[in-house]
């Protein structure tokens, strides 16, 4: 079931919502967590008992650590080495037998393993539920900052909340257990809040459905040609419109997920803040994922050394192959994450010089979505050889016998129109814009009815589409 289905937008959501609202405080919880199990085992199935089990492991380590502090390094140890197997073995167990049966000579059986959605983000979600606990606990042994961990949580039901909680369940972003352990005790619940989540999940959808869709058909189509029918001009068309099916795909999961949060009273971090304004790709990871790359930053870069202890570099190169390999399993996932690396490492290196030389902005700005650019098409590409050729294509090397279609064939009236309000989206600061627009007196009236035609919008364009890519499928 996903967000911009007309089951989950026209039945699942507004029967929760309603029955939600309804039942009294202490039974909200409990009605919440069996809404999303709900939810999962809709997709799921016998996926959810993997997210149930992992949730029991997390809680019985959990107050064992809290128990046992003594120990509390080993009960954080089971439970990373039991989250990261399951982990290992539903996502990457294949790639392992591939990539073994080449070196080997095909002595393993070949196994095919249906991915569970969203184990990676709720496997990184019990983690940093434990990591968060063993800090709390040890803070006195190790002087650590008590803020910088949490209390275990006894409730079973409280944390299989947290961990089930459908708004992020499988398209994150990545909630800690800090950030909300207090919400799910208590939690703000008003109808400006559910307004503001309404409106805010309008966005995110439009962002998917009338956006990110219209872009995906583009770059979908210039992606399964044959290298010797893509033209220069081709490749590029089809690489410009993934940057930005891909950007609008998952900031518009995002704010729907925000969104949802809202109405049922939770808050969630921003997870993605113009990252296509950037002017490096320091600054990119500031604005990209911001929910993945401060998990990588607080749970590995710093436990690493981070810029105090060890090899920096060796570090920051360490933390970007793990990003790399922790969006899918594949070769060409992993050059995506060494490729940001590198360009990551370049950046400390020459800052640690101090070199005193300034960049126009601009140049900048072209240097780091080159960068992301060429980056993206290992992300896209199916295997790294098929992302090394269109990166050839992009460069007008290789033989081209012909070319079925010219570039206006994909980027017609319609598609130019959306990418043109798709890349003005992707710079401008629309969030604050329309936060002055309330400021006046018939702003916030204005604002609402835009959002009610954006929303029927989208309806039509949902009823009308049988084309709507999940690219989470592969995380």
């Amino acid at each position: 079931m996903l967000f911009n289905s007309l089951i989950f937008i026209c039945i699942f959501l507004p029967i929760v919502l309603l029955v939600y609202y309804i039942l009294p405080a202490k039974a909200k919880n409990i009605f919440l967590m069996l809404a999303s199990l709900f939810f999962y085992y809709w997709g799921g199935t016998k996926y959810t008992l993997i997210l149930v089990a992992m949730t029991v492991a997390n809680y019985i380590l959990g107050l064992l650590m809290d128990k046992y502090v003594r120990y509390s390094k080993w009960f954080l140890a089971a439970g990373i080495v039991f989250s990261l197997s399951l982990l290992g073995y539903y996502k990457y167990m294949g790639f392992f037998v591939v990539n073994a049966n080449k070196l080997l000579g095909g002595i393993l059986e070949p196994v095919n393993i249906v991915l569970p959605i969203g184990i990676s983000f709720f496997t990184f979600q019990g983690l940093s539920y434990l990591i968060d606990v063993y800090r709390y606990v040890n803070c006195s042994y190790e002087g650590n900052d008590r803020l910088s961990g949490c209390k275990v949580q006894k409730n079973p039901f409280k944390l299989l909340l947290y961990i089930s909680l459908f708004p992020q369940l499988i398209a994150g972003p990545i909630v800690r257990y800090k950030d909300v352990s207090e919400q799910i005790d208590y939690r703000e619940h008003s109808i400006r809040k559910i307004s503001d989540g309404v409106e805010r999940f309008i966005y995110g959808l439009a962002k998917k459905v009338i956006v990110a869709d219209t872009m995906a058909l583009v770059a979908d189509r210039i992606f399964a040609l044959a290298p010797n029918q893509t033209a220069t001009e081709i490749a590029w068309v089809g690489i410009i419109s993934y940057t930005l099916q891909i950007f609008f795909d998952f900031s518009g999961y995002s704010d729907m997920a925000i969104g949802l949060g809202k109405m049922f009273g939770f808050e969630f971090a921003e997870n993605f803040d113009l990252p296509y304004i950037s002017r490096s790709i320091t600054e990119f990871w500031r604005r990209w994922h911001i929910s993945l790359s401060s998990w990588f930053r607080d749970y590995v870069y710093i436990p690493l050394g981070g810029n105090k202890k060890g090899n920096v570099y060796l570090n920051l190169a360490i933390v970007f192959a793990l990003t790399g390999i922790w969006h899918g399993a594949s070769w060409a996932f992993l050059a995506w994450g060494v490729w940001h690396g590198f360009f990551i490492v370049i950046e400390r290196m020459l800052k640690k010089a101090k070199l005193k030389v300034k960049v126009p902005a601009f140049i900048g700005w072209i240097y780091a979505m080159l960068v992301v650019i060429f980056g993206w098409v290992f992300f896209r590409a199916e295997s790294l050889s098929n992302a090394f050729v269109y990166l050839k294509k992009m460069f007008g090397m290789g033989t081209l016998e012909f070319q079925p279609f010219e570039w206006g064939y994909y980027w017609d009236g319609k598609t130019l129109f959306v990418m043109g309000i798709a890349i003005l989206l992707s710079v401008l600061p629309v969030r604050k814009w329309l936060n002055k627009i309330r400021e006046y007196r018939l702003g916030e009236a204005a604002i609402k009815l835009w959002s009610v035609l954006l929303f029927l919008m989208c309806l039509l364009v949902i009823v009308n589409s049988h084309y709507s890519p999940f690219i989470y499928f592969r995380f």
